[in-house]
């Protein structure tokens, strides 16, 4: 995404249509299209004849955009993982390593970058309960080695609003709920992870509508995307006007939720009436 967002700056300012970029390459309009959008993976020749056509000589910005083409090119660590998961969730898994900021809202289940291993599972069996107990051992460990991002050198910032359902549901039984609560009492001490709870006393409020997640990338020219799950498919959205108005929601539940330095008592609370049961 970064590179087709510098390809697209590159031959807007040179005022050259996608037409006649995509005859440059032996292509289409719609290849440079993709490109631009980063959604076709990338050849180098290609790369380097758009470079040309755009009047770059700069060595080093050639090496930087190469160098960005096979790195895009390179296969993410979860496509070890390739025999359970969907090509749609996958391309969800490019954006979510790409990403600079992931804000999320849920309703039922705690954020796949937030759940324990039974907590996983449970919620894996749920969907998944008709297949073999070695696949979903695998889902579970690809959800596990997802965490991951969390902690590594440059983790992007995770804020999530998480509905008081989602920390009453008993998913897996209150032992694993228990267990899974006390993780995210751990895991909002992390300075890149902010956890809001929006409590069952606020009513009606701006997401009613349902689950999603917005991620932010660390390029200007690449814009902010929506993504919503559904049972089969992902769905995503990165026009401005639907953009701009999951954010507009985003920010009213940061708001009407319980401020995040409240998250631990709230917690704690839950725990404690989970010990009681």
């Amino acid at each position: 995404m970064q590179l087709g967002a510098r390809l697209r700056s590159l031959r807007q300012a040179k005022g050259i249509t996608r037409d006649q970029a995509g005859w440059a390459i032996r292509g289409s309009e719609s290849k440079i299209s993709r490109m631009e959008l980063g959604r076709v993976a990338f050849k180098e020749r290609d790369v380097t004849d758009l470079l040309r056509l755009y009047g770059i000589e700069d060595e080093s910005e050639h090496a930087r955009l190469l160098a960005l083409a096979r790195e895009a090119n390179t296969p993410g660590w979860w496509h070890a993982y390739g025999d359970v998961l969907t090509t749609w969730f996958q391309n969800y898994l490019d954006l979510e390593q790409a990403a600079e900021l992931i804000r999320t809202y849920e309703i039922q289940f705690v954020p796949g970058l937030l759940q324990t291993d039974a907590y996983a599972r449970a919620v894996i069996m749920l969907g998944h309960g008709s297949k073999a107990q070695a696949e979903i051992a695998r889902r579970a460990e690809f959800r596990m080695a997802r965490k991951q991002l969390l902690t590594r050198p440059d983790p992007p910032r995770v804020w999530a609003v998480l509905d008081e359902a989602v920390l009453r549901r008993p998913i897996g039984g209150v032992a694993v709920l228990r267990e899974q609560i006390e993780y995210l009492l751990e895991v909002s001490k992390l300075r890149n992870v902010r956890l809001q709870v929006m409590p069952f006393r606020s009513g009606g409020h701006a997401a009613a509508g349902g689950a999603f997640s917005i991620l932010r990338f660390g390029h200007s020219d690449v814009p902010d995307v929506v993504y919503i799950e559904h049972l089969t498919s992902g769905l995503y959205l990165d026009k401005r006007e639907d953009v701009d108005q999951y954010a507009e929601a985003m920010g009213r539940l940061s708001i009407e939720a319980e401020p995040p330095q409240r998250t631990p008592e709230i917690l704690r609370q839950i725990l404690d009436g989970l010990r009681d049961d």
